[in-house]
């Protein structure tokens, strides 16, 4: 599917569907208690999809009900080999990699786009060394053996979900564990709400200097009913349309204490110029004048396709750094980034871990290749708002991955009718 979006200034209010960051994380510790749980989900993405069906394969029972997903537990693994279908959700393969050891199922792993080619050093090695039998032959990784406690060691600036899918299955092995996460850790924040996660099931995890100390042979128990909050990344794309529309945006029902690793995008936001006022759950953002500033993409990789559309129209330089991390995402983000913003017009130069943009007062517009990545097409279609032509954007039905009603709630908003 082709759209062709019209140029010009967007405005008015989107309420964001649910944070798949939060789900996956409330729907694995809910699989793995006692009681029924009922997870109110402001919208089913193919992420958290992807999720469900592979939790439903390991014994769980997972339904919708309205606009509830209604969760009941695992009470025995399957007979033979659980088929997993993860498609491109790298979040559900690296949680469930270690949960599905920790169950001791023998389980088969279906990954569709770029996710074979994903990295998954040093976690494969850690499962390996506790018990675990890991087999990748084309899209397909097999898993078997029974993950055994003990001592565990993780760098911190790999992948946070390393980190989060250990910390979801060791509580619930025989013995004892402990958890070492080496160096510098990138998107703490992500780690920060596995913790709240496993706090709301009532599972105990001691942290001291970089160390998780894991009692084994814990039970999640879960509320009987809770909500995923809205989700920080893809209120971005919306935030970002508001720092570029004098008349602005109002984002409804954002938790302004969220964990949420992405919620940074507001103070980024703000330091291009953009004005930010809560109104209880609201936020209002509307454009001030924009300036380029430096980004440290390490601690937000999903975000930097969006920011460097603000980028582009802020006077002077953006620099954007620590950004290496991009180029193992659903498409090389940093090379798919530039060819998007130089299609439109912009001013973008590639480095090995970073971008260079040059802003200037608005884009050109033009056809840009989504390649398959839902950051890339929502991305170019706020770039509309900035642009002097339509912008037509090939494979524009990739948004399902993480917000399938993105156009639906895009459509929404006044100015820009073709």
């Amino acid at each position: 599917m082709n759209k062709r979006l019209s140029p010009g200034e967007r405005w008015g209010c989107v309420r964001i569907p649910a944070s798949k960051s939060q789900a996956h994380r409330l729907l694995i510790l809910a699989a793995l208690g006692r009681d029924e749980t009922r997870i109110v989900c402001d919208g089913i993405s193919k992420d958290i999809a992807a999720t469900i069906a592979c939790l439903n394969a390991l014994g769980a029972q997972i339904r919708e009900e309205a606009d509830c997903l209604l969760v009941q537990p695992i009470r025995q693994i399957p007979a033979g080999e659980c088929l997993l279908p993860c498609g491109e959700s790298g979040s559900t393969l690296r949680f469930l990699l270690p949960v599905v050891g920790a169950l001791g199922a023998s389980a088969v792993f279906l990954r569709e786009g770029r996710l074979p080619q994903r990295p998954l050093a040093p976690l494969d090695r850690e499962l390996s060394e506790h018990g675990m039998r890991l087999h990748s032959e084309g899209a397909a990784l097999q898993v078997s053996g029974k993950l055994l406690p003990g001592d565990y060691t993780l760098p911190g600036n790999i992948s946070s979900q390393y980190i989060s899918g250990l910390l979801m299955a060791l509580p619930f092995l025989a013995g004892d564990s402990r958890l070492c996460v080496t160096g510098k850790v990138e998107s703490a924040a992500y780690i920060t709400m596995t913790e709240d996660a496993l706090r709301l099931a009532g599972v105990r995890v001691q942290k001291e200097n970089g160390e998780y100390l894991i009692s084994g042979g814990q039970r999640a128990r879960m509320p009987s009913q809770l909500a995923v909050e809205g989700d920080w990344s893809n209120a971005a794309f919306f935030l970002t349309l508001g720092a570029l529309s004098p008349k602005g945006m109002k984002i409804m029902g954002m938790n302004p204490e969220s964990h949420q690793g992405d919620r940074a995008v507001l103070d980024i936001l703000r330091r291009f110029g953009a004005e930010c006022v809560w109104d209880g759950d609201d936020l209002l953002i509307r454009r001030g004048p924009l300036r380029g500033q430096g980004i440290d993409a390490a601690p937000i990789p999903d975000l930097i396709p969006v920011l460097s559309v603000a980028a582009s129209v802020a006077e002077g330089e953006t620099r954007i750094v620590n950004a290496a991390r991009l180029r193992l995402k659903e498409s090389d983000r940093l090379s798919s980034t530039t060819a998007m913003l130089r299609a439109l017009g912009a001013e973008i130069e590639e480095l090995a871990d970073g971008l260079v943009i040059r802003g200037k007062p608005e884009l050109q517009g033009g056809r840009v290749d989504s390649v398959g990545d839902h950051r890339i097409a929502m991305a170019a279609a706020v770039a509309a708002a900035v642009c002097r032509e339509p912008v037509e954007i090939l494979g524009a039905e990739c948004v399902q991955k993480s917000y399938p009603r993105f156009w639906e709630d895009y459509e929404s908003l006044f100015g820009g009718e073709l």
